[in-house]
């Protein structure tokens, strides 16, 4: 598999990336990030999960849980990629010990070993040439009251502009 559409939501939650992977359960799920794939001997050495409580840039009590999963991308003789069922029995063996929230925010830390640990989203896994492939993207930093902003003026632009609009002056 040489491309992945991008244009596919990122930052999905632990349950919807947990219901995909459940349809394909035999195949090989590989994670792809700064473009290239994983490579086959990766591991998950670690899920952790946080709730967090902060303060944005416009004085705006946050909340939010987020789960982390650690992908350590090395190279193992003999080892495959790993199955989607593995995945998902590591995330359920997790959950037996720390309580996992299914519309948690889902991050994913990965380094090879060498390189420092970096952040990214993932995307919806996507069944291609028989395997899952997930997209990882680096998660950026954002302003959440623009991000907000931004949205608001997006939906009353569709609103004034949108089909059922009968004022098409605003749009002008």
């Amino acid at each position: 598999m040489n491309v992945i559409d991008k244009t596919r939501s990122a930052d999905i939650n632990l349950g919807l990336m947990l219901d995909t992977l459940a349809s394909s359960a035999d195949l090989p799920l590989v994670f792809h990030y700064d473009g290239q794939a994983i490579r086959q001997g990766y591991h998950v050495t670690e899920v952790k999960a946080g709730d967090f409580s902060a303060l944005d840039c416009g004085a705006n009590p946050e909340a939010w849980s987020e789960i982390f999963v650690q992908l350590w991308d090395i190279e193992e003789a003999d080892r495959t990629y790993m199955p989607a069922a593995t995945f998902s029995k590591i995330i359920r063996k997790v959950s037996e010990h720390v309580r996992l929230d299914g519309a948690a925010k889902l991050t994913f830390e990965v380094s090879d070993g060498v390189q420092p640990m970096r952040l990214y989203c993932a995307s919806v896994p996507v069944r291609q040439d028989g395997a899952l492939h997930v997209e990882l993207s680096p998660r950026p930093a954002s302003c959440k009251p623009r991000t907000r902003w931004l949205a608001e003026e997006s939906r009353k632009a569709a609103a004034c502009c949108g089909p059922s609009s009968a004022n098409s002056a605003c749009c002008s």
